[in-house]
């Protein structure tokens, strides 16, 4: 029971208002309020201290030459060395930007001092009142009056504070007056109790106002600064939390850490599954993240799939590193969404401060750059930031630049890769693959710079130019033989592709026959629906399509069913193991056989030995691609390749 009393004292003395049925409020808001109370009561105080010198002068002055002059010097000499210091002290210590929170113990050293200025004041009327003439009455009659109207006005956001000043001079007056002789002093002090209570109903009312108007503003804030989905802090309170963390850092000699977290490929599924299925989805993810980390880590959504974490605690690289782990795992499971189960995976960028930088746009940066590593390297992938990673992170802008510029410097060129007919021993076409000669850095591969120029956009006017080129290249060649070019999804999702194809294949004067649009799983996973739909487009046209890297993904025989494709081609990684892994060499067999079945012609592709070509001969696969047929040629170089039978050649 005493330590019930004594917890209840103290949260009064803290300045909570439930004690006079004020609203409730905890940690941290209630820092946050006391935070405004204290900066407001500092704000005031070195005014309030020059008052208290002031007014001490008053008393000096009009008590000099009585028996009591001596007395009164002496006090005032307390409260002018006593107001003069914490004045001062208010002065050095008030900051412009209010602190974010404000201790129970702050307040409570606040209210102490109110407390022992107010005793020092209620003295006043006490040790004068009874012995001073009628005139130096009336003086500390003032004084009082105005030190308890200044009191509660300079604490009035503090209710205890306010009364701990106040109620002494109170007191002290009511006393004074009762000793004085005559039959009105008694109702004059009732009096001035009566006024002190309306004086202390008035300063709880406006307290309790302030502190309710403060709770209001804090939810609106916190609506402002909450996702609304899955009501983890946004982009907007992520960024005060970094900055103010690395304040701390900066200040302190602390260290933190920040973590971006990334579903892979997240825009697939809102395509794939619908908005509902894919808002389902990150309320899921949030809960799991909020399992997965320490009740002192900053978790926000930023955007889309990607949310972030800031540590301030154990931030050792080992234990972010166990960090990362628990989240990615947490991520593991199936989420079941809808009576689906969705899998889905994640990649983790880490940066350090200060190693990495004390700036947070830098330090954004530094995270951003390992986190496109860890997604490079597939997907659950954990990686810090590195020193290599801003040379990477160089290239790479460097690369965005100068790529807007290739096409028109003629830096861009295909190189054509060819089909070989496996019943006839003929080439039947070319896919045509897109290359960069960079002129200060040389080749820079089609892995590295197709992410960019999807990710900048320049894949459209990028993709326009390849098919444009490749109709041209194709309408030289003899009418036996096709040309195949690559469609990524972003390309799909432009409502002008099909038209821009109908201006190509017319300007070539190339027969839509011959040319082949090859897309992969990717493509279809992002927008199904619109994805049938432009196929059908295309081979109304009489352009063929063909699915391309089959087998590597979901591998849906819906796509084989529902989509109107005239080429399966089976990954090189089936290809290249079929002849000493019998699985793959079963799903060579099973997918030509299917395939056929379908009406589905079949190219393997990677095919570098003359065994894998008799293999895919025998299990009657209709054509083949890779190094032992050829490699990529300039364009330069297709004709006399393209005249000639190659059975021969390939046969010895």
């Amino acid at each position: 029971m005493q330590r019930l009393y004594a917890a209840r004292f103290g949260d009064l003395l803290a300045g909570d208002l439930r004690v006079f049925g004020g609203p409730s409020t905890i940690e941290p808001l209630a820092g946050r309020i006391r935070a405004e109370q204290v900066s407001i009561v500092l704000r005031n105080t070195p005014l309030g201290m020059v008052a208290n010198i002031l007014n001490a002068a008053t008393l000096v002055m009009a008590l000099w030459g009585s028996p009591d002059q001596t007395k009164a010097i002496l006090w005032a000499s307390v409260i002018i060395v006593a107001a003069g210091f914490v004045g001062l002290r208010a002065r050095l210590s008030f900051q412009p930007v209010k602190p974010r929170s404000v201790s129970r113990r702050a307040t409570q050293n606040l209210v102490r001092n109110a407390f022992l200025f107010g005793t020092w004041w209620g003295a006043l009327p006490v040790l004068f009142f009874s012995g001073a003439t009628s005139a130096a009455q009336v003086v500390i009659t003032c004084l009082s009056a105005g030190m308890i109207a200044g009191g509660a006005a300079s604490f009035s956001t503090i209710p205890i504070a306010a009364i701990a000043y106040t109620l002494p001079i109170f007191v002290g007056s009511a006393v004074a007056i009762v000793w004085m002789e005559g039959a009105v002093n008694l109702p004059v002090a009732i009096l001035i109790v009566s006024y002190a209570i309306t004086l202390f109903r008035a300063v709880l009312a406006h307290a309790v106002e302030f502190t309710q108007r403060f709770i209001l503003q804090a939810e609106s804030e916190n609506a402002i600064r909450r996702d609304v989905l899955t009501r983890l802090p946004n982009r907007f309170s992520f960024n005060e939390r970094l900055e103010n963390a690395l304040v701390d850092a900066k200040q302190f000699d602390q260290h933190c850490a920040l973590l971006l977290f990334d579903l892979n490929n997240f825009a697939e599924v809102n395509d794939r599954f619908g908005r509902a299925m894919a808002d389902a989805l990150l309320v899921e993810v949030a809960a799991r993240l909020r399992r997965s980390t320490r009740e002192s880590d900053g978790i926000a959504r930023l955007e889309g799939g990607e949310f972030a974490i800031i540590a301030t605690r154990d931030i050792r690289p080992d234990q972010i590193r166990s960090l990362a782990k628990q989240i990615i795992e947490a991520m593991r499971a199936p989420f079941l969404i809808e009576g689906r189960e969705i899998y889905w995976r994640a990649s983790i960028g880490i940066a350090l401060a200060p190693t990495d930088g004390l700036d947070a746009n830098q330090l954004l940066r530094c995270v951003d750059t390992a986190l496109y590593r860890a997604k490079t390297l597939g997907a659950r992938s954990i990686q810090f930031f590195s020193a290599s990673d801003d040379e990477a992170a160089a290239r790479r802008r460097a690369l965005e630049r100068d790529l807007s510029s290739a096409l028109a410097n003629d830096q861009l060129w295909l190189a054509f890769q060819p089909f070989l007919d496996l019943g006839n021993d003929r080439i039947r076409g070319f896919e045509a693959l897109l290359r960069w000669q960079h002129p200060t850095l040389g080749p820079i591969p089609p892995s590295e710079f197709i992410p960019i120029a999807e990710e900048t956009g320049l894949i459209h006017s990028i993709g326009h130019w390849v098919v444009k080129t490749a109709c041209l290249a194709a309408a030289r060649w003899p009418r036996d033989l096709r040309v195949s070019v690559n469609l990524s999804v972003l390309q799909l999702k432009n409502k002008t592709l099909l038209d821009g194809i109908v201006v190509a294949l017319a300007e070539a004067g190339l027969e839509p026959r011959r040319l082949e649009v090859e897309i992969t799983e990717t493509v279809l996973i992002s927008n199904f629906e619109e994805t049938i739909s432009f196929l059908q487009s295309l081979v109304s046209l009489s352009v063929t399509v063909a699915l391309d890297d089959f087998g590597t993904g979901y591998s849906s025989l819906t796509y084989l069913r529902k989509l109107p494709l005239s080429r399966l081609k089976i990954d090189r990684s089936f290809v290249q193991d079929m002849l000493t892994d019998a699985d793959c060499a079963a799903i060579v067999r099973s997918l030509v056989e299917l395939a056929h079945e379908l009406r589905i012609e079949v190219t393997a592709e990677g095919v570098e030995t003359p065994e894998q070509l008799d293999y895919l001969r025998c299990v009657r696969c209709d054509e083949a691609q890779g190094y032992l047929i050829g490699k990529p040629l300039r364009i330069g170089e297709i004709p006399g390749i393209a005249a000639e039978p190659v059975g021969q050649e390939l046969s010895t």
